[in-house]
C-alpha cells in the first residue's frame, strides 16, 4: 500500500512543483490578478496534490476504482491493461509496490522491532521516492531531502544509527564534498556535472549514517553510476552529453550502507591490514 502511494508521489509531486513555479512566474509577471479575473466563478481552479483528483489512466481519463487499485494483485488481473481503453500500464507502478515491500519488510526483520527499524523504513521510502524521481526528471525535492535531513538528525540525537556528532559532521560534510566537486568541473570544464539536490541528498545521508559511512555511500554511488552509464553509452547509444542522474545511485549506496555498511566497512579495514 505504501509503494502504491509512493507511485503517486513519484508521478504527482514533479507536476505540483512545476506549476508552483509556473504560478509564482506568473505572479512575478503580473499575470496573478488577470488570470483570477479572467476565471470564471463557476469553475474554480483545479486542486491537484498528492490525494486529489483521483488516480486515473493517463491515456483515456478513465478514473481508477479501489478494485483496480490494489497494489500487485489488480496490475496481474487487468494484465497491465486500462480497464477501460486497454491502454498499456507502465511495469513500473508493481515494480516499485513490490521493491517497496520487499525492502521494508527486509528492514523489520534486519533491525527488529523498535525505533531503528521505523527509522529505516521511512529512510527507505524517501530513497524510493527519489529514486524514481531523479530518473524521471533528473530533480531532486526539498519537499523530501530537507526533512529527511532533520529527521536523521532527530533521530540520531538519540543515537539510533549514530552518535548525533558524526550525525552533525556527516550532514556538513555530505553537502560539501559534493559542493566542491561541482565547483572543481564547473571551473575545469565550464559545466555542470550534477545538480543541487544531489549535495542535500548526501547531506541527508550523512545525517542518517554519520560522516563515517560517507565515504563507503560516495565509493559505491560512484562504482555503479559509472557502470550503468558505460552500459548505457555502449549498449544503447546513449550520448555522452545526455545528463545521467546521480541521486538513484547515492540512494542505493545509502541503503547497501544502512544495512551492511558496518560489515563492509570492517572487512576493508581487514584486508588493509593484511601483510
Amino acid at each position: 500500500m505504501v509503494g502504491s502511494f509512493l507511485n503517486v508521489v513519484i508521478h504527482r509531486l514533479p507536476q505540483m512543483m512545476e506549476r508552483e513555479w509556473k504560478a509564482q512566474c506568473a505572479e512575478l509577471n503580473g499575470q496573478a490578478a488577470e488570470g483570477k479575473s479572467s476565471q470564471s466563478k463557476s469553475s474554480p481552479p483545479a486542486t491537484y496534490n498528492l490525494h486529489t483528483p483521483r488516480s486515473a489512466c493517463p491515456h483515456c481519463g478513465h478514473q481508477i476504482s479501489a478494485m483496480e487499485n490494489i497494489p500487485l494483485i489488480s496490475y496481474m488481473f487487468l494484465r497491465g491493461k486500462c480497464k477501460k481503453c486497454g491502454h498499456k500500464i507502465s511495469i513500473r507502478y508493481p515494480i516499485v509496490e513490490a521493491t517497496t515491500s520487499i525492502i521494508t519488510a527486509y528492514a523489520a526483520w534486519h533491525f527488529g522491532f523498535g525505533v531503528a527499524a521505523a527509522a529505516a523504513i521511512l529512510f527507505i521510502w524517501a530513497m524510493i521516492a527519489l529514486t524514481f524521481i531523479d530518473f524521471d526528471t533528473q530533480l531532486l525535492p526539498d519537499d523530501i531531502t530537507l526533512p529527511l535531513l532533520w529527521l536523521g538528525l532527530i533521530f540520531n540525537a538519540y543515537g539510533t544509527f549514530t552518535t548525533l556528532n558524526n550525525a552533525v559532521a556527516g550532514a556538513i560534510a555530505g553537502y560539501l564534498v559534493l559542493w566542491s566537486v561541482y565547483w572543481l568541473f564547473k571551473l575545469a570544464t565550464g559545466k555542470e556535472g550534477m545538480g543541487y539536490g544531489d549535495f542535500k541528498l548526501l547531506a541527508a545521508i550523512g545525517a542518517w549514517l554519520g560522516w563515517p559511512m560517507l565515504p563507503l555511500v560516495i565509493m559505491l554511488s560512484s562504482v555503479v553510476g559509472a557502470t550503468v552509464g558505460i552500459i548505457l553509452i555502449v549498449a544503447t547509444s546513449h550520448g555522452r552529453n545526455i545528463p545521467i542522474p546521480f541521486g538513484p545511485y547515492l540512494a542505493g549506496g545509502a541503503l547497501i550502507a544502512l544495512f551492511w555498511g558496518q560489515q563492509l566497512t570492517q572487512s576493508y579495514l581487514h584486508l588493509l591490514a593484511m601483510p
